[in-house]
């Protein structure tokens, strides 16, 4: 749900937050980063098992917002917590939904071990440290948490036997994706990932404050491309939206189908078969942003290996559900005649690759992009219209001639 629409119902619960009395948050692993509408920042720990919510209310909104530009991001963290470049793994990002500063989660990795590390970046575009042992927090243990032990299993390509970089995945434990994305919703926390049991894609929601329960539900869809229905590869990203008249999760799955889930089905122990809608065909989706794009509401999909995605909510509504019953049997690649299926969007030029991208403004959005002719990794704000910048494009405009004739 669009967050800058909905800041200003939740700004009158900062009084009413309990917050641990002591500060000195021990977080292990900074992940999924989300903000309640007046300010709290929510903190996947994937090491620890838990959600940390941090206090971050005491905010006084910026008289306007101003866009960020920090060239080399990776490289300026890297010089704020004291290691090179290649030591520093960033993990999230997002804005602050009252001062518009940008928070991005990171992890700090040395000889000794790896240690997480949250940073702020301001209006200004300074680059500051989250002091975590004088931030008053809370936490949420999450149930049925994946055990370490498990990990992915190496596979090749097409038939291929694995290659050495194919092979490092069997280093990687299934509790790496036990938080996945969150989501605030009035009051509550919606949580995708992965669980340690026979269904291992797993939605969870609990009530903010945090009071120790949670409700764990299971989740399967079908997935076209692969022609299966899969319960194991979770969800990468969601929005809570208005759709067919009742609150929906619009989610983006691994390998990227679209799926809805209506809120109301998300109960503690229960099987839910997620309604498929759309499919890309491929990809691994990394961000839905929910915006307004010239007047209409809309949702920007960001992916790692396909341009972004501008959806229309107009064209989530009564869309068709669709099962097995309705394709022919057999895999599909992204060229077959049947992909990408449904409501997908549009695709949307995009200068570079987004590796975390949000909503700075009602104009702008903000993203961590990795530029695709030297290959620096930038803060980059991007007019949510058009998300794009000019240095690395070349049109008709540039040409001194054009003007000429337009000036003469």
């Amino acid at each position: 749900m669009n967050r800058l629409k909905s800041k200003l119902m939740g700004a009158t619960l900062a009084a009413l937050m309990p917050f641990a009395a002591s500060a000195g948050t021990d977080i292990k692993f900074a992940g999924a980063l989300e903000f309640s509408d007046d300010g709290v920042l929510f903190v996947g720990d994937n090491h620890a098992g838990a959600i940390v919510a941090l206090d971050l209310t005491s905010a006084v909104a910026p008289e306007a917002v101003k866009p960020v530009f920090i060239g080399d991001i990776d490289k300026q963290i890297a010089d704020a917590v004291g290691v090179g470049p290649n030591a520093v793994e960033i993990n999230d990002m997002a804005v602050h939904p009252v001062t518009r500063e940008i928070y991005i989660s990171v992890t700090r990795i040395s000889a000794h071990g790896s240690r997480a590390v949250l940073v702020r970046v301001t209006q200004a575009g300074e680059i500051a440290l989250v002091d975590l042992t004088q931030t008053a927090s809370t936490t949420q243990p999450l149930q049925h948490f994946p055990e370490e032990e498990t990990k992915f299993r190496p596979r090749g390509i097409m038939g291929q036997p694995p290659m050495a970089r194919d092979l490092a995945k069997g280093d990687i434990p299934l509790s790496s994706m036990a938080i996945m994305d969150m989501e605030y919703h009035n009051g509550e926390l919606f949580v995708s990932g992965v669980a340690y049991d026979s269904f291992l894609s797993t939605l969870r929601r609990m009530s903010y404050p945090f009071d120790g329960a949670q409700s764990t539900a299971s989740v399967e869809m079908y997935h076209i491309a692969h022609d299966q229905y899969e319960t194991r590869a979770p969800v990468r990203a969601m929005s809570v939206e208005m759709i067919d008249g009742k609150e929906q999760l619009v989610a983006a799955y691994t390998c990227s189908p679209i799926v809805l889930i209506p809120l109301e089905d998300i109960q503690d122990g229960e099987k839910i078969a997620a309604r498929t809608i759309a499919d890309y065909g491929n990809g691994q989706p990394l961000d839905m942003v929910s915006y307004s794009l010239f007047g209409q509401d809309a949702l920007f999909l960001t992916s790692n290996s396909r341009s972004p995605q501008v959806i229309p909510m107009t064209a989530l509504q009564d869309a068709k559900v669709v099962t097995d019953a309705d394709f022919e049997r057999g895999g599909k690649f992204d060229l077959s005649p049947e992909m990408p299926f449904g409501p997908v969007g549009k695709a949307v030029m995009f200068d570079g690759m987004s590796m975390h991208i949000d909503q700075l403004s009602e104009q702008l959005f903000v993203s961590i992009t990795r530029d695709m002719y030297t290959g620096s990794l930038n803060l980059d704000s991007n007019a949510s219209m058009f998300p794009n910048r000019l240095h690395n494009l070349t049109a008709e405009f540039d040409f001194p001639q054009y003007h000429a004739e337009k000036d003469g």
